[in-house]
């Protein structure tokens, strides 16, 4: 049995003492886990002032996703179809990563948190107006992000570096896969994962312009 832990408030302590003490309060919950039964216990130090608290609910959120191999395996082909730098599958209440496909790295670690707060913030601003987010797109002259609803429960980021790819494309790709993954995400819970059994994916070449067909 998989059991997750938040020792929160880590920013009340000295920062010196941090480590140490959470590594006694790790130590006391998985001698308490030992005493009821076969636990596997993994514990969080979050804080609300950094990115760890939404590092360690992201991470929750994932542990829950059955089949989590399926969905990286199908997210990854789409990444893969729309000549995207990464691909992020959040959650749509929530805005916590399910899944995501990285073809190229990031220097920033902390995004996913920093791009939930601003998609938050304008939910809320768009909220205040009687209207309701649906997608966001930002252009400039190094990559191009499209983030847009994707399937019921979920929104999905695309992050393209290459100025060949035009948006109207990706958005046609993201579009060819949604009811794909719509499926996809019902029907997790079905059984294990192996690669290439009979499962969803691309179909056909990539033409030029980088479409792709579900």
């Amino acid at each position: 049995i998989a059991y997750r832990e938040k020792v929160h408030k880590m920013d009340v302590l000295p920062e010196e003492r941090r480590e140490t003490v959470f590594r006694q309060r790790e130590a006391d919950l998985k001698k308490i886990a030992a005493g009821i039964g076969k636990f596997d216990v993994h514990c969080f130090a979050t804080s609300i002032w950094d990115e760890t608290l939404y590092k360690a609910w992201s991470t929750m959120v994932y542990s829950l996703v059955p089949n989590a191999g399926r969905l990286e395996h199908h997210l990854s082909a789409l990444c893969t179809a729309c000549c995207a730098d990464e691909l992020v599958l959040f959650e749509r209440a929530t805005f916590l990563v399910i899944s995501q496909s990285i073809l190229r790295g990031h220097a920033d670690p902390h995004r996913f948190e920093k791009i939930s707060n601003i998609i938050k913030q304008f939910k809320l601003s768009c909220s205040k107006t009687q209207a309701q987010f649906a997608s966001m797109q930002v252009h400039n002259s190094t990559f191009s992000a499209f983030i847009e609803g994707f399937t019921s429960n979920t929104y999905l980021m695309a992050i393209i570096s290459d100025s060949q790819i035009q948006p109207a494309m990706t958005l046609a790709n993201l579009g060819a896969a949604r009811a794909v993954f719509e499926d996809l995400l019902q029907h997790l819970s079905e059984g294990p994962f192996t690669p290439g059994a009979g499962q969803l994916g691309v179909s056909g070449s990539l033409p030029e312009e980088g479409a792709v067909t579900y």
